[in-house]
């Protein structure tokens, strides 16, 4: 069996003053980390959903990413702060929890989200266990491993419950 070391996250959340929606995630994939941002893996299709959703064009870049998130009222965070990895790969079940991120917090400091959205079941069961004050709604995974759902009937779901 492979040692696991705590790792910490490596971003800040991002989030505005006029954020309305918060998309919470589990925490960043290798290929997110190695990219310096959320859902960077290519495969993954959070960007392709959320451009859908919107009616808007797919960002590209992190700056891109940023003004499109800021323009739709989308703050983007994710629900673990600190955790072991496991088997040296970035699904969910290969994660322990160290720490949680302090949603509360920041909920506090941005009154205006008014609604919390959660990408994985993982991140659902950690906003229960530690914040569960905090009601969320589940957005099937943008993950290509969820293939479950084609990316049409994702964007459907998330438009649903996003609008």
């Amino acid at each position: 069996m492979q040692k696991s070391t705590s790792i910490k996250h490596p971003f800040k959340p991002v989030v505005f003053n006029d954020s309305e929606i918060l998309i919470l995630g589990t925490f960043p994939s290798l290929k997110s980390f190695e990219n310096n941002f959320y859902y960077s893996h290519p495969k993954n299709q959070f960007w392709n959903i959320l451009a859908n959703v919107f009616n808007d064009e797919k960002p590209k870049t992190i700056e891109e990413k940023k003004k499109f998130l800021k323009k739709h009222k989308i703050a983007l965070w994710d629900t673990i702060c600190e955790a072991k990895r496991k088997n040296g790969n970035s699904r969910d079940d290969n994660l322990e929890v160290i720490t949680p991120c302090n949603i509360k917090e920041l909920l506090k400091k941005y009154p205006k989200i008014k609604k919390i959205a959660v990408t994985s079941r993982l991140a659902e069961r950690v906003i229960k266990k530690y914040f569960p004050e905090i009601n969320v709604i589940y957005l099937p995974s943008p993950s290509p491993l969820n293939a479950r759902l084609n990316l049409q009937k994702k964007v459907e779901i998330w438009k649903k419950l996003l609008q």
